[in-house]
């Protein structure tokens, strides 16, 4: 039995300078660290929260 989840790619658009210690805690546990970075991950409900809490940093792409 496969499940195949969708993956989704996040990148870090804005700087993090400025930004507070919380939405620099939430890029960072996305593995967001540089400006123009992208990681993927599967789009889960625990992931998508996170993009919800810092939506003004990110682009997100299927």
């Amino acid at each position: 039995m496969t499940t195949k989840t969708k993956k989704i790619q996040i990148t870090l658009v804005k700087s993090l300078i400025g930004s507070t210690e919380k939405q620099r805690r939430v890029a960072k546990a996305l593995g967001l660290t540089k400006k123009d970075q992208t990681v993927e991950h599967e789009n889960s409900a625990v992931i998508m929260g996170m993009v919800n809490a810092i939506p003004h940093l990110l682009k997100v792409s299927e």
